[in-house]
């Protein structure tokens, strides 16, 4: 009896825990620390990337500083995965 009592409670803890890691992590929209800077977590981002690309046209200036910084951080990324290893 003790025994189905503590499965049960293993299981039930099992499940919220699952739960509380699928919806958990941060309102939608809010800014996490991460180890490049701000990450901003959406909901809708995580289950369609697609949309959450900006599609519209860019300010002057600003998609060389974008393809720059996506250089910056992939050499960045490369040297870690260096590093590792990997």
């Amino acid at each position: 009896m003790a025994h189905q009592k503590t499965i049960r409670c293993a299981i039930a803890l099992s499940v919220s825990l699952l739960l509380a890691g699928c919806f958990g992590g941060g309102r939608p929209g809010q800014p996490t620390a991460s180890g490049n800077g701000t990450v901003y977590q959406d909901a809708s981002c995580q289950w369609s990337p697609g949309s959450c690309i900006y599609k519209g046209s860019y300010e002057p200036g600003e998609r060389a500083y974008a393809e720059d910084e996506a250089r910056r951080l992939n050499q960045a990324q490369l040297i870690r995965l260096r590093r590792s290893g990997g």
